[in-house]
């Protein structure tokens, strides 16, 4: 699953339309959209920034560089 995959599984299962989850990460709607049709990708520190504040269960790599760890890296 890529990136665009993730951020559209993830705001789905938040139950938050594009709308509301482009707005809470201020954020243009076109956007996100642009990221879940994967036409751009977001940048590390928002990937990271919704990881945390979602507390994801699974890491999540954004290129081929190290991935960014969920939840259950750290035992938490």
């Amino acid at each position: 699953m890529d990136i665009s995959e993730k951020i559209k599984e993830l705001r789905k299962k938040t139950g938050l339309s594009q709308s509301k989850f482009s707005a809470k990460f201020g954020i243009p709607v076109r956007t996100l959209q642009q990221w879940e049709q994967g036409i751009s990708a977001p940048p590390e520190y928002l990937v990271r920034m919704m990881a945390y504040i979602m507390q994801l269960e699974e890491d999540v790599q954004i290129n081929d560089e190290e991935p960014i760890r969920g939840k259950h890296a750290d035992g938490k």
